[in-house]
């Protein structure tokens, strides 16, 4: 700073808080003198100079910034190969509460050893003052970042991934002060900087022990929780910092000092959070009012960011971000949700108990001490697991969790309620009692209030893919269009989960779009163990329940290659095939078929004599391999029904 000065605009007394040092008319404020209230000293002025020597060591080179606490000076150290270092000193040498900030920022620092947090070298005594002598830190802050945005004024932001990256590694370091019973207490993007590929936190003034009641409280408006003035700061203000921090910098959030003190725009206001859900409910509990409902762990929240993250980045890109969740297992398919060849419909709805048995299955605590007890028990089903739960040699949370699990999807809800209470009164707040009270009501097929309580817990863990496939399932007929943006958001993040292809193709197909629901069921990877249900389940959707004028010969020559194409057994091909030919038959008579004589479809010629011809051997084929005397009976009614016409 070639004129080292605080800003009139920001002095203000030590002791009563009014303003002090300020200019009337033409004459400028004083940078020393007392408070005109209170009689307090002020000091601004910086005790050190270009060329000081401090602790015959430091090479003072000018002041760089001044912040709350302290001015800071750039120095060399002319002992150790001349290296830049940091000399932070006190602002206002009469500020009792900055004195001891300043004293306590020297006991954590020295204490203090992490990647993302600056580290230091020495504490040093000069004419009396003291400086803590720092790691300098060549980059920008990120609030300087954010103001050389291409963006007019006002609407400034950065690219929500990037954001998101930096509060990814700002919730590092915060897990490790919390781990150290340290909260940091006043975060914004001015205390911290990226230096090459790292970020710093670069102001540790604030910092104070979990444990220290009475220590001074420092923050920023716009930035610090509500509660901090009569509850302290605690983990979960400290996060909330960081929650605010991100608003600010993803997107134009004007007012957050005034209007947004301590509140977030709504979705509508903001495209950005309208067009990334999970973000959007990610910022809303990182920030909520009541510290009890926001993230109580930093590594939680960075759990739950990530997996935002991977959502935006899929979105953004185009391509999948999978990853394993930590607190769900992998998703559970039910042969239902490939559609049943026998019903109306290619996709039939899937019946709320099906979809509840397939939602996935959350993590057993590891630190429960069934855990290995339960490890052993996972290749049991339903109906064998529940008699051995019920005679567990410990009713452990786990265990009854598993347990109320079990009765859910054997019919015994009441039973499941019973135990979930149980393990409610052990483990308040713990979020799995209400997952699985969430899933009974889907089971039960109360599905209107099931949504309610996913959609909650969507809200309680927005990087999740668990809560928005169950969602996704309560939405299908209340909210087809909020069901397909679910559904997409899971699938376009995750390949992984196979059941969000299925509902989206379902919920398409039930709207009439019959090309994005074939499109989703192609989407299924060849890989994958779905594929062929996906391709089946094609094939039946882009002939069934049509009218023959809807049908092109193009749709039905692409059902038969695709039919064609999949290692099915015999019995299943030929039920596929009859219905192809049947759409066939039916299509040909109208004037759309016209044009298409003399084409193939599964081999065969697109007439009506070929056509009937294999269709009557296919009902035979299918009689002979049938079991059932009724059922074998029909088909071959049918073969003679549509057994061409013959002159005898």
């Amino acid at each position: 700073m070639s004129d080292p000065q605080v800003a009139e605009g920001k002095r203000f007394c030590s002791h009563c808080g009014e303003p002090v040092g300020r200019g009337r008319a033409d004459r400028p404020g004083r940078t020393e003198g007392f408070c005109p209230k209170c009689g307090t000293g002020f000091s601004f002025t910086p005790k050190l100079s270009p060329g000081d020597l401090v602790a015959n060591q430091y090479r003072v080179l000018g002041c760089i910034a001044h912040g709350g606490l302290g001015w800071i000076y750039l120095a060399q150290d002319e002992r150790v190969s001349n290296r830049w270092v940091v000399l932070k000193g006190l602002l206002d040498t009469g500020d009792a509460d900055a004195r001891i900030a300043a004293e306590a920022e020297r006991a954590y620092l020295a204490a203090v050893d992490h990647p993302n947090i600056v580290k230091i070298y020495n504490f040093v005594e000069h004419e009396g003052d003291d400086y803590i002598v720092m790691q300098y830190v060549g980059g920008q802050s990120l609030k300087d970042i954010l103001l050389e945005q291409p963006q007019p004024t006002g609407e400034k932001h950065l690219p929500l991934p990037q954001a998101i990256a930096y509060g990814l590694e700002v919730l590092r370091a915060f897990d490790y002060l919390h781990a150290n019973g340290l909260v940091y207490c006043d975060f914004k993007p001015d205390n911290v900087i990226q230096s090459e590929e790292e970020l710093k936190l670069i102001d540790l003034g604030g910092v104070r022990r979990l444990d220290d009641p009475d220590g001074a409280i420092y923050g920023t408006i716009g930035y610090q929780a509500p509660e901090i003035a009569d509850l302290g700061p605690s983990v979960s203000s400290d996060l909330y910092t960081v929650g605010r921090a991100l608003a600010v910098l993803s997107f134009p959030f004007k007012g957050y000092t005034r209007a947004y003190v301590d509140g977030l725009p709504s979705r509508d206001e903001v495209p950005l959070l309208q067009e990334f859900e999970s973000y959007d409910r990610f910022l809303r509990r990182a920030t909520h009012k009541e510290p009890a409902e926001r993230f109580q762990d930093a590594a939680e929240m960075a759990e739950q960011l990530t997996g935002v993250l991977r959502e935006v980045v899929a979105a953004q890109e185009g391509a999948p971000r999978p990853a394993p969740s930590a607190l769900f297992g992998p998703e559970r398919f039910a042969p239902w949700m490939a559609g049943d060849l026998s019903a109306e419909s290619a996709l039939p709805p899937v019946p709320p108990r099906i979809a509840a048995s397939a939602l996935p299955v959350p993590l057993v605590d590891d630190s429960d001490p069934a855990a290995a007890f339960l490890a052993g028990l996972t290749a049991l089903d339903d109906e064998q697991l529940g008699p051995v739960l019920e005679s567990a040699p410990e009713r452990t949370p786990e265990v009854l969790l598993a347990l109320a699990r079990v009765k859910i999807e054997t019919g015994a809800p009441g039973e499941a309620s019973e135990l979930l209470s149980e393990v409610a009164l052990s483990r308040p707040g713990d979020w799995r009692v209400d997952w699985y009270r969430a899933v009974s009501l889907l089971a039960a097929e109360r599905t209107a209030e099931a949504e309610r309580c996913f959609d909650r817990l969507y809200g309680l863990l927005p990087g999740e893919a668990a809560p928005k496939l169950a969602l996704a399932y309560c939405r299908e007929h209340s909210a087809p269009d909020g069901a397909v943006r679910l559904f997409e958001l899971v699938w376009r993040t995750d390949h992984g989960y196979l059941t969000a292809a299925f509902g989206l193709a379902r919920v398409h197909l039930a709207a009439g779009r019959r090309a994005q629901a074939v499109a989703a069921l192609d989407a299924v990877p060849k890989i994958s163990i779905r594929y062929v249900p996906a391709q089946v389940a094609a094939v039946a959707t882009a002939v069934r329940g049509r009218a023959p004028a809807e049908l092109t010969a193009a749709d039905l020559v692409a059902a038969g290659e695709r039919l064609n194409g999949l290692d099915l057994d015999d019995a299943r091909r030929d039920r596929l095939a009859a219905e192809i030919l049947e759409a066939a038959l039916g299509w040909l008579p109208t004037g759309t078929g016209n044009g298409a004589r003399g084409g193939a479809l599964m081999g065969q010629p697109l007439d009506e004599t070929t056509l009937r011809r294999r269709l009557e051997r296919t009902y035979r084929e299918l009689a002979r391999r049938s079991r059932d005397r009724d059922e074998s009976r029909l088909l071959i009614d049918s073969a003679n029904a549509v057994r061409p016409r013959t002159l005898l």
